[in-house]
């Protein structure tokens, strides 16, 4: 086969392809260039069309927790193709899967799974409108929730690096009942409440954000939501489909010592197949249909191939551990980060938990969308791109999160920070 490269495939894609990709982040529009075509992975590296090899960052958005192809994983996924991909009837390792996340989340009492983050996000809401009666939801500011039509309004992400923080073809009368307030801004909340306590079904929030860039919540901010939502009878949703399992066996709720009512799943429960999972109080998810009369449903729902995936993950990041050394080895990457770009006359910030992180270039602080969208995006495409020529796939975009996994070593780490080395901020 002649190699092709990724200018070539990229023409060939936007023939057949709306702008050449399936996800809007992945044109590269916010860092400049064509995007690049990805061939094979392994642990931690890329290796693209043009035989080009990456240390990846991105980890597909966060999935690859314990690095790509790890063999655990391939092996339990070929054991359950070789019996079938999809029969639309319930299978045994559905209960296996919903089980695992019922023990691991003190919240999770039943779980729904589901085919994708978004999926789960559309069920959780209608779920709690269908609960309380009630149809205003609150939302944050730069927090994504996938593509939901109401949940599109001042959307971060990849809503937000393309500068459409919402869509057309999003009526108005599906936003109407969505009450957007800023991240982290804990006065805002009973100023909310006391004016439309009695109409909101739900508030919906990252617990920490993750897509406008990694921004650490306040405590007293989700503490005091907590607080409101139970006095006003109103389902708080943890949209946990970036941290669950990412930054603790579970999630963050047990670190934060607050149980959501509801939490939106993804990602790593799939150990890097499509997958997501509503679950909450057994209350709330028995009002789910057949058993309720709230009503969703998903042929691809519980996927064997993807709960196996997810079973296989789960399953190690038990035993395995890893979360502190994970956090640790980020924390000093970010560290020796910050001395080089410091010694550069850089001004920046990272922000950091776990085995995520974002670099803002620009700014001092970020604990918001606002103070998010100050960072220089420019000079972040400038450093992107030096990256990536480098050998070093960073997300395309200032406003996502760096992923850490298992498969890095303190090789990659150190062969990152001498590309960092030579960046040349003239040139930038």
């Amino acid at each position: 086969m002649t190699m092709q490269t990724h200018k070539q495939l990229f023409a060939k894609a936007k023939r057949y392809i709306p702008g050449g990709v399936n996800s809007p982040v992945r044109a590269f529009q916010a860092v400049g260039g064509d995007p690049i075509f990805i061939e094979k992975a392994k642990g931690p590296y890329l290796y693209d069309a043009e035989g080009h090899k990456y240390i990846d960052y991105c980890g597909s958005w966060g999935p690859m927790i314990l690095g790509h192809a790890r063999k655990e994983v391939l092996s339990a996924v070929k054991a359950v193709m070789g019996r079938g991909t999809s029969f639309g009837v319930t299978t045994r390792l559905e209960i296996e899967l919903a089980e695992r996340i019922v023990k691991a989340v003190k919240s999770v009492e039943k779980v729904r799974l589901v085919s994708s983050g978004t999926e789960a996000v559309m069920t959780a809401l209608r779920l709690a409108r269908g609960a309380t009666g009630r149809d205003k939801v609150i939302k944050f500011i730069g927090c994504y929730h996938g593509h939901v039509d109401h949940m599109l309004v001042q959307a971060g992400s990849g809503a937000l690096t393309l500068g459409t923080p919402s869509s057309l073809g999003v009526p108005r009368d599906f936003t109407k009942h969505t009450l957007l307030l800023p991240y982290n801004d804990k006065a805002a909340l009973p100023r909310a409440f006391a004016k439309y306590g009695d109409q909101i079904a739900a508030v919906i929030v990252e617990p920490v954000a993750g897509n406008m860039g990694v921004v650490v919540p306040e405590p007293a901010f989700l503490k005091k939501l907590r607080i409101l939502c139970t006095k006003n009878k109103s389902v708080l949703i943890f949209d946990e489909v970036i941290t669950g399992f990412r930054l603790a066996y579970g999630g963050v709720q047990k670190g934060l010592g607050i149980d959501a009512d509801l939490t939106c799943l993804g990602k790593i429960i799939g150990g890097g197949f499509p997958i997501g999972a509503c679950g909450g109080t057994a209350s709330l998810m028995d009002c789910l249909a057949p058993q309720g009369k709230v009503y969703q449903a998903g042929t691809l729902s519980g996927n064997p191939v993807c709960v196996a995936a997810g079973i296989a993950t789960l399953d190690l990041l038990k035993e395995l551990k890893p979360y502190r050394e994970l956090a640790r080895n980020t924390a000093e990457l970010c560290r020796e980060i910050g001395v080089r770009l410091n010694g550069k006359g850089m001004s920046h910030t990272i922000n950091q938990i776990g085995s995520m992180f974002t670099l803002f270039f620009g700014v001092e602080k970020v604990t918001d969308f606002g103070s998010a969208i100050k960072s220089n995006t420019a000079r972040y495409g400038a450093y992107f791109g030096h990256m990536l020529h480098s050998g070093v796939y960073l997300p395309p975009s200032q406003f996502e999160a760096n992923f850490l996994s298992t498969a890095h070593s303190e090789r990659d780490l150190a062969r990152t920070l001498k590309v960092i080395d030579a960046w040349d901020m003239g040139a930038a």
